[in-house]
């Protein structure tokens, strides 16, 4: 048995993305062949770079530059979308408060998607889901190496956090092994923004975290996707944002991913290159896909993995 899983990375629905709304419908964000691709999947899971809520304040931290908040009516993008599960364990959570993250909780709850990293408190945080498609059911973990006051505690809403630049948590190698699952699914935000490869506590952390049981990781926090590393999948890059674009990292290029994966772990990926504009992502076309396939193909290579395309898709074959 074997089921499709869509992958995406950073989505930001707020600030510039916030202001188009009041404007625009939410099924605007998504050109509607990207909408297409994303409903072929059987699941679909990606990194929620923010909260969803119209109250709570702005995190008091002077050295905090950004703070992303998404109105309620940015969850109806997530439904035409077809989002089963999204991770809020990252640096973007806690950007309103408590108060905005439990608005989350609630908005994505009566939504009927699933979510993971975060929670009321860091017990429930650090608790996995279990989704389930065609009789498959995929666990998922979601975690986050920063920032560390954003963490849950006993009493505190907050986010799963892993110190994954010091050690290799045993919590979360328990939680590995415990799943109850055909698959389990790793989501760590993990590791500094704007780099075009993993840093060495990244790597660790992934192999340790493979080592626990896990069948496949997809990270993210980078803003540029990285390449494919066995069954690890280190950043996914970003999906929708209002970011200003690095010339040379070009984070206004990026990738969906489609993995099939059954008992064994994951099969096959197919990744669709995809074009950010501001507040707006489409699919890439001409030297924009050109690039797109070159840098997957030489980032995909420094792990020794090949790359194929096959109908415009970038493919990996395991």
């Amino acid at each position: 048995m074997a089921i499709k899983l869509a992958l995406a990375g950073d989505t930001m629905l707020g600030r510039g993305v916030a202001e188009r709304l009041e404007s625009s419908s939410p099924e605007s964000l998504f050109a509607p062949e990207v909408v297409e691709a994303t409903r072929e999947a059987d699941l679909f899971v990606l990194n929620l770079e923010c909260c969803i809520s119209d109250r709570g304040t702005r995190w008091a931290d002077p050295r905090k530059p950004f703070f992303f908040r998404a109105p309620p009516k940015a969850v109806e993008t997530l439904v035409h979308l077809g989002v089963d599960c999204v991770t809020l364990a990252n640096n973007h959570a806690l950007d309103f408060g408590t108060e905005a993250l439990l608005d989350t909780f609630r908005y994505l709850t009566d939504a009927g998607i699933a979510c993971v990293g975060a929670g009321p408190d860091v017990v429930r945080a650090r608790t996995p889901v279990i989704v389930t498609a065609n009789g498959f059911r995929l666990g998922i973990i979601g975690i986050a190496d920063h920032p560390d006051d954003f963490a849950a505690t006993l009493d505190r809403p907050g986010i799963a956090f892993a110190d994954l630049r010091n050690d290799d948590p045993e919590w979360l190698a328990r939680l590995i092994r415990g799943m109850d699952a055909d698959s389990v699914l790793v989501t760590p935000h993990w590791g500094p923004n704007m780099t075009p490869e993993p840093v060495p506590h990244v790597r660790r952390a992934a192999r340790a975290i493979l080592e626990a049981g896990a069948s496949m990781i997809a990270g993210h926090s980078a803003h540029v996707f990285h390449g494919v590393d066995g069954s690890i999948l280190y950043d996914l890059g970003d999906f929708l944002d209002d970011y200003a674009v690095d010339p040379t990292l070009r984070n206004d290029l990026g990738l969906l991913f489609f993995v099939t994966i059954d008992e064994r772990g994951p099969v096959r990926l197919e990744a669709i290159p995809l074009k950010l504009d501001f507040c707006h992502t489409k699919r890439a076309q001409g030297q924009d896909a050109a690039w797109v396939k070159e840098r997957f193909t030489e980032a995909c290579a420094s792990f020794g993995t090949a790359v194929t395309v096959e109908n415009g898709r970038l493919v990996v074959a395991w």
